[in-house]
């Protein structure tokens, strides 16, 4: 019986995240568990957090090449030129949106006959997600907003969490951290604000209720968390309808309003369609009763939900500065101007905590479908296969045909 050959590959794209789909010791496991059925070997690196040496101390082979594996696993989009035709790809490919700058990446894919499993569209049958970095960009986006926070009043400094070796370590700082009495606004309720909420839990930030945020003060740091039905209302009835949102979002009003005139620190964890109204617009944000100063948007979705994300930033520079009387981008931590911690790849500032979390996934969902002849969950998160688009993704003709 032929053995299913998995390459964990050398990311290529520039900068080169450092995130690893499997670390060491989940390599290890795999080999022991199904070893008469996969194989595996790690391309040689040296940007990942885990080092060619820790890979090799659980004697896993190293390689420079990897075209002889059958399954080619990475985390962010691979370059164009390293595309190994006739394999099939599991990576973030940041397709799926038509997104403009990989439309030559998905033009390359259908020509090199690649199929190309999108961790993104890896779901169980009711439709979840099964695969996401989610958690940990919800952690250090609260992370980043704290620091900025800390940073702008002077009230504490933190240390950025791309300096720090693993979570363990910020948990340790927190330990020492004595939070000022300020309001914070959690929005969402999925992976990225519940990693948000994990930090907000360990500091002892008192949770409470957003008719009590909105009603009350406190001597102490407190955060409420507001999810769809706190958030929105048709426009013509005044409720809020879960499944009518999700459809025709377009018909409703955000009613977020209030909570800028009482609110700190604002942390963003909703996921925006194009059509869904905006937490409030820039003509608010000039209003002299707009409190927040310091707003991690750790969605990130550039002129989105939050209007002053005017671009993403960057690990290592991540807040930009907004003026709202100018509209523009300016230096942040001024008194007039409202600070934008709004970095796009957040869960690599804590890799190596990411990648496990990740890589358990993989393990446990995915890894065995990949064993299976067929399956339906690899089905349906294929993009491409056989130099075509696949499946549900054949919406994408236009974009992947256009001229790039």
């Amino acid at each position: 019986m032929n053995k299913l050959k998995i390459g964990i590959i050398c990311e290529g794209k520039t900068p080169p995240d450092s995130r690893v789909p499997l670390t060491p010791k989940q390599c290890r496991f795999l080999l022991d568990t199904y070893g008469n059925k996969l194989d595996l070997v790690v391309q040689k690196s040296s940007t990942r957090c885990f080092t060619n040496n820790e890979y090799s101390t659980q004697q896993i082979t190293l390689v420079d090449e990897v075209a002889d594996c059958d399954i080619l696993m990475g985390v962010k989009e691979v370059p164009i030129q390293q595309l190994i035709a006739f394999k099939k790809y599991l990576f973030f490919s940041h397709t799926i949106k038509e997104q403009p700058h990989n439309k030559k990446l998905i033009q390359t894919l259908l020509a090199k006959h690649i199929q190309m499993v999108d961790y993104e569209c890896l779901t169980y049958p009711n439709g979840k997600r099964i695969l996401g970095f989610g958690h940990f960009a919800g952690v250090v986006g609260a992370h980043n907003g704290l620091l900025a926070y800390g940073k702008r009043t002077g009230a504490f400094e933190l240390k950025p969490a791309y300096l720090c070796k693993d979570f363990d370590e910020i948990k340790q700082a927190y330990a020492k951290l004595q939070m000022p009495a300020i309001k914070i606004v959690l929005t969402g309720n999925g992976r990225v604000s519940m990693g948000a909420k994990e930090v907000l839990d360990v500091l002892g930030i008192k949770e409470v209720s957003p008719n009590d945020y909105l009603s009350q003060t406190y001597p102490y740091a407190v955060y409420t968390q507001l999810v769809s039905e706190h958030l929105y209302r048709h426009k013509q009835t005044n409720t809020y309808n879960r499944n009518d949102f999700h459809q025709h979002p377009e018909n409703y009003n955000c009613i977020f309003e209030p909570y800028t005139h009482i609110t700190d620190l604002m942390m963003n964890g909703v996921y925006w369609a194009a059509n869904a109204p905006v937490f409030f617009t820039k003509a608010q944000m000039r209003n002299p009763n707009f409190k927040i100063r310091t707003i991690a948007d750790i969605s990130c979705d550039v002129e989105g939900s939050i209007p002053a994300t005017l671009r993403s930033t960057h690990i290592g520079n991540a807040v930009m500065g907004y003026n709202p009387i100018t509209e523009q981008e300016d230096q942040p931590y001024q008194n007039h101007i409202i600070d934008i911690m709004a970095v796009d790849n957040l869960p690599n500032e804590l890799p190596r905590d990411a990648s496990e979390q990740f890589g358990n996934a993989l393990i446990a969902h995915v890894i065995p479908e990949l064993l299976k002849p067929n399956s339906d969950i690899i089905d349906r998160a294929s993009i491409t296969q056989n130099g075509a688009l696949h499946g549900k993704f054949t919406y994408l003709q236009n974009y992947a045909h256009q001229l790039a």
